[in-house]
């Protein structure tokens, strides 16, 4: 006789669509490919796809959907990611989620005097650090877009920033195909060679299309430098309802379902079996101030909804959650925050980035992502679920203490209690007086106290000094050819 309440241990999630909802947004993205297709003016994707058999005419591509069906079939359908010393830190397949830092803003809002200015190497430096000591933090992106340095080379700085300040796995956004490739070549020193790197990849790349339907000469170049490493890559093209797409929210997750199988297309026949994720960006167009808005409810019903036809492909997803469009931590940080890490965490998400996102995406901040690895921590105990066997249930225990007693001196407590009760840093759980003897401190008061402690504690694990004097000669090498290639033309 099987004994079921042995076993038993279900998470807690959610489902948007039903299957035939799925099979209607597959069908119409194919159709759209098929018959719209995507404009793309670089040559050598002119040339597979035309040997692949493809329509190719002029700077418009369509193809047909068998040649995406054999592309979706060397696709890999997931990834283990490693953290910079080679230990697996992150499986990214079915419906396990894992939570990432904010990147790529113009400004900071530094913790420290509440000002709102331009980033620096010093905040990607700080960001990573912060990310290094969060538990709830899976994975660090290069928290802003640095301004003291040259732009179009901003990515050897940011990477060196990075992955000098954590062991954690890194997403980062190149800028340039030369930078993208001196960011793998840095990655392969840390890793002890390009195949070691390969083969144990803790670094993620992210290239952009622009919807709707093309893809640049630039953005194919990043694509082909990931793929012909070998490399995980999200696709990451951004959808505005009523901009840069349909403001129907099934036609948003078929736009950007389209768009992922032709980056994923793209990938494929230029390196079959290399890894791709089904995946894509939303920005809610706000019709009253033409801003995209983050803490949108339907930002999350669009990414939750796109993930669930991804995963019918059997492919990793990427989510955007723990951003805020408000300028300060007040309670409207806190609000959409907390809905959107929970939103994406129960509807199983793979990689989920943006936490500490404030001013709709124009600032990043330290205080916005350590509250939100608050949040993170609640989320991953409710998505968790409750186990139930014999053990758990507790039948002789709770015979053992019977009417009127407690379980505080019972050795099940001390066994469970720790996995069982999930234990907050930030939420105030003190009596009234307590709080009042400790001056009243609000949220904002212990998030700051605890960025204070973070960046002043903190050590992360450094790297060799040998692996820190090449990663800065390949810093300023990078610097120096990729300003001079642009500055060519």
């Amino acid at each position: 006789m099987i004994q079921s309440s042995n076993i038993q241990n279900r998470s807690v999630g959610m489902k948007i669509f039903t299957e035939d909802q799925i099979w209607e947004i597959q069908q119409a993205a194919f159709d759209i490919i098929e018959r719209v297709g995507f404009k793309c003016q670089h040559k050598e994707v002119h040339k597979m796809m035309k040997q692949a058999g493809a329509w190719v005419k002029d700077n418009d591509i369509k193809i047909p959907r068998h040649i995406i069906k054999e592309c979706l079939g060397t696709t890999p359908e997931g990834w283990t990611i490693y953290d910079r010393n080679g230990r697996r830190a992150m499986e990214v397949e079915g419906e396990k989620s894992h939570y990432g830092t904010s990147t790529a803003s113009p400004s900071t809002r530094d913790a420290f005097t509440d000002e709102i200015r331009q980033t620096t190497i010093k905040d990607i430096e700080l960001g990573a650090k912060v990310g290094d000591y969060l538990d709830g933090i899976d994975f660090v992106m290069p928290m802003g877009t640095a301004q003291d340095v040259p732009g179009n080379a901003a990515e050897v700085h940011e990477f060196e920033a990075l992955v000098t300040n954590t062991t954690k796995p890194a997403v980062f956004i190149g800028y340039t195909a030369l930078g993208c490739e001196y960011v793998y070549e840095m990655a392969s020193v840390i890793a002890g060679g390009q195949e070691n790197l390969s083969q144990k990849p803790f670094i993620i790349a992210y290239p952009e299309a622009i919807a709707p339907l093309f893809f640049p000469d630039e953005v194919v170049e990043r694509i082909f430098v990931a793929a012909d490493r070998f490399m995980p890559q999200l696709p990451g093209s951004t959808v505005q309802p009523g901009a840069t797409g349909p403001v129907t929210l099934a036609g948003t997750i078929t736009l950007i379902t389209a768009e992922s199988l032709i980056h994923i297309t793209i990938a494929q026949l230029r390196k079959k079996g290399c890894p791709v994720a089904m995946s894509g960006n939303v920005g809610i167009l706000d019709m009253r101030t033409a801003l995209m808005a983050f803490g949108a409810p339907e930002n999350n019903l669009v990414l939750a909804a796109q993930a669930e036809v991804a995963r019918s492909f059997n492919l990793p997803t990427w989510g955007l959650a723990g951003a805020t469009d408000s300028k300060s931590l007040d309670a409207q940080a806190g609000i959409e925050s907390a809905f959107s890490i929970l939103s994406q965490g129960l509807s199983g998400l793979n990689l989920i980035h943006d936490v500490g996102y404030m001013a709709s995406g124009m600032a990043c901040s330290l205080e916005q992502l350590v509250m939100g690895n608050e949040v993170v921590g609640m989320t991953k105990r409710f998505v968790e679920g409750i186990a139930v066997t014999r053990e758990t249930i507790a039948r002789q225990i709770i015979e053992d203490v019977g009417p009127r007693g407690h379980f505080l001196v019972q050795q099940h407590t001390m066994d469970h209690f720790k996995k069982e009760l999930w234990n907050a840093r930030l939420l105030n759980r003190q009596t009234i007086d307590a709080w009042n003897d400790a001056g009243k401190p609000s949220m904002e008061d212990r998030v700051k106290e605890e960025v204070r402690m973070i960046t002043e504690t903190h050590k992360p694990e450094p790297l060799s000094d040998k692996i820190i004097a090449e990663l800065d000669r390949l810093k300023k090498e990078g610097e120096k050819e990729i300003l001079a290639k642009l500055a060519k033309g």
